[in-house]
């Protein structure tokens, strides 16, 4: 949010400090925001400005004078080795020590709003300390419930490595146990994963709608080591997601008349204009604010600044509502996500925007594509490249869709599916789905069961009974509450076609 005046700041400020739905964190958070925008420091070209005032290109609420990154991925397990010189911790002993460090080190990390986004690959990092599984299990307990009750943010994300071991069947059972939103979960699947792990992380799944399931393959081709952080965006280990800029692409029939015209002018004129934003944002949180320099995590070798870690997230919405704008069907079996000719221009725009992107060259690092989830201010557009609710095909036709606009989004995609209670009865279904998805080029599945009180509503997770809550006026404990509560209405998020197995 920009202000046109200094009496509109104060009145941002003074309606922060009065809600009585935000709790004291949240308050702190929003304050620092709103004097963040007050910056407008960062010169664009006219065009790339022209297209920001229009919604065109949106900068994601990150503030106008970044100086951190917006995701910070730290390398977990040299942490685990090394200890910190900084926070004055030892490398751990044993169990208790090892979730205390951790505990201290996700205090002590930087991101947008504050907050760390990811968690470490926690079975790998917690397995070597489980003498006693009892014991391991009261002090993995205590981990998750501080996650939850101190990051007051759904975007906070463990991983879990897709080997078998006890940390991770721990993991799997209090979650489902606790029925908490946060952390956000990924089981990084693995041609060699055991069927066995797979379905008690599928059992968990329909109960608390985590992990979700990553196709290990895939993300590692395009990162190498890397991790899933927040919602589903995916970074190497020991790199940094600089900045998330999005283009909405619901609005460029309003730019182009012809199929012609969108792939030729529009989509070279807005990606080079989001090229630049990302570029320009990175090099002031660089240049002008000396992040890495400033920060003990990079001194420490935690962090890495090099091109391969240094990433400009290139997020995009709203494929489906672009394509059919321009197409103009008349009903659902012209549209995308059911026709072929509008599934082939989604394509198109996909490739050209792909190739397009990787043209520019920006001064640190690199840019990626990332199919994001969506903001509570979206009203008729669809995440990423996902087929609009109410339009959505048969699953195998729905899967096959999903693969063929996601390819290029080494920075993150993903889709969910809710099902009924005939999955509950039959978890080996749902694993045939997920390899059958993997094998096609699906990179990232979610699911959770239709009646299920914690849902993902995009890439994150809330609780219906605390969205009932904040509609009644009462404070909850997670500020994605208020983001699942208004992107759910905006979209109908819980509408999504409920699956049988």
């Amino acid at each position: 949010m920009s202000f046109q005046n200094f009496q509109d700041f104060q009145n941002e400020v003074l309606r922060l400090i009065t809600d009585p739905k935000l709790t004291f964190r949240e308050r702190m958070i929003e304050l620092a925001k709103a004097a963040d925008d007050q910056l407008d420091i960062i010169e664009y070209s006219e065009a790339t400005r022209k297209l920001i005032e229009q919604n065109i290109v949106f900068q994601m609420f990150e503030g106008s004078a970044p100086f951190r990154p917006r995701y910070c991925v730290p390398d977990y397990s040299l942490f685990m080795k090394q200890g910190s010189k900084f926070l004055q911790l030892e490398p751990p002993t044993d169990i208790w020590s090892a979730v205390g460090n951790l505990m201290c080190f996700y205090h002590n990390q930087t991101g947008a709003g504050g907050l760390p986004v990811y968690a470490g690959c926690l079975d790998e990092l917690l397995d070597p300390f489980i003498t006693d599984e009892a014991e391991a299990r009261k002090a993995i307990k205590m981990l998750l419930t501080h996650m939850d009750t101190t990051n007051g943010d759904a975007f906070f994300h463990a991983d879990l490595s897709g080997r078998d071991n006890k940390a991770a069947r721990i993991l799997l059972e209090l979650s489902a146990e606790m029925q908490r939103p946060c952390p956000n979960m990924s089981m990084l699947y693995r041609a060699d994963t055991p069927d066995e792990l797979a379905l008690a992380a599928i059992r968990a799944g329909l109960e608390c709608s985590k992990p979700s399931f990553a196709n290990d393959a895939l993300y590692r081709a395009d990162n190498g080591d890397y991790a899933v952080v927040s919602c589903y965006n995916t970074l190497p280990i020991g790199g940094s997601g600089m900045t998330l800029v999005r283009l909405n692409m619901q609005y460029l029939p309003r730019l182009a008349s012809t199929k012609e015209q969108l792939l030729d002018e529009v989509i070279p004129a807005v990606t080079a204009a989001m090229c630049e934003v990302i570029d320009k944002r990175t090099q002031f949180i660089v240049d002008t604010c000396h992040y890495y320099e400033n920060t003990y995590m990079f001194k420490e070798g935690l962090l890495h600044n090099d091109t391969d870690h240094m990433i400009g997230m290139f997020g995009y919405a709203g494929l489906a509502e672009c394509v059919n704008g321009i197409l103009k069907p008349a009903d659902v079996s012209g549209r995308y996500g059911n026709c072929e000719e509008a599934d082939a221009l989604g394509e198109a725009i996909m490739e050209r925007m792909y190739t397009e992107m990787n043209k520019y060259q920006p001064k640190y690092g690199k840019i990626c594509l990332h199919a994001q989830v969506g903001v509570m201010e979206d009203k008729d557009c669809s995440p990423g490249g996902r087929i609009p609710i109410g339009d959505e095909p048969a699953l195998p036709m729905h899967l096959r869709q999903f693969a063929r606009m996601h390819k290029y989004c080494a920075a993150g995609c993903g889709d969910i599916f809710p099902f009924d209670e005939t999955a509950k009865r039959n978890p080996e279904a749902i694993l045939d789905i997920i390899k059958g998805a993997f094998a096609v080029g699906v990179r990232y599945l979610s699911f959770y069961s239709n009646d299920s009180d914690v849902v993902r509503i995009t890439g994150y997770l809330v609780k219906r009974s605390d969205m009932e809550k904040f509609s009644a006026g009462e404070q909850t404990l997670h500020d994605a509450t208020v983001l699942g509560k208004g992107i759910t209405e905006g979209l109908g998020l819980l509408d999504r076609k409920v699956r049988g197995v």
